[in-house]
């Protein structure tokens, strides 16, 4: 079997896993997990089912976005990022946003590389689904459905520092999960967002 036809395979399972493991109705829901986070540029979903990728401004589920960055985490996971600034104004927006999305920043303004971002916010299931598939096709990412969700996750190299880079998305319940890193990935992180969310 040669490698295109893999790629292609694997690409078919993974839409049809997306779609089977997607809520049909607003109470159902299929949450996914993974233990660290990772970071990418942002990829542009080349399908045109959904014409907005745009996040909802609340989410449909009955699940509130979360307002507090260290809330959401465990003390395991805090203990690990125990030191690392929190929503430095050097890197941007952080915090509670206008739409209520929450930008939590772990980051200190004197390193070079050593960050991780997440991004919590409102994205209803089209616009979602179209855009873990595009990664999952265009981008090389992996992708499974663990904690009721879905999960799409990659690292790769630091083009400048001997470091890992990488991005983790989670997405279940109209809710999604974007955490990019660099040489920071705490153990748990994002199940632990989870666990938070979906207690």
């Amino acid at each position: 079997m040669n490698a295109r036809l893999v790629a292609g395979f694997a690409a078919l399972v993974l839409t049809i896993v997306l779609a089977g493991c997607t809520p049909e109705s607003p109470d159902a829901g299929t949450p996914s997990e993974s233990a660290s986070p990772s970071s990418s540029e942002s990829p542009d979903p080349g399908e045109t089912k959904s014409p907005s990728s745009t996040p909802s401004p609340t989410p449909t589920s009955g699940v509130a976005l979360p307002t507090d960055c260290r809330a959401i985490l465990s003390e395991g996971v805090l203990a690990q990022l125990e030191g690392v600034p929190l929503n430095d104004a050097a890197f941007g927006p952080s915090g509670v946003q206008d739409d209520g999305s929450l930008i939590c920043a772990w980051a200190d303004p004197r390193a070079d590389t050593t960050r991780l971002v997440t991004i919590i916010s409102a994205m209803s299931r089209g616009p979602a689904l179209d855009m873990l598939n595009a990664l999952a096709n265009t981008e090389g990412f992996s992708c499974f459905t663990p904690d009721g969700g879905t999960r799409c996750e990659k690292t790769w190299p630091n083009t400048q520092y001997p470091v890992t880079d990488g991005r983790t998305l989670f997405w279940r319940d109209d809710i999604l999960i974007d955490t990019r890193f660099s040489n920071l990935a705490p153990n748990g992180y994002t199940s632990s967002i989870v666990a938070y969310l979906f207690k």
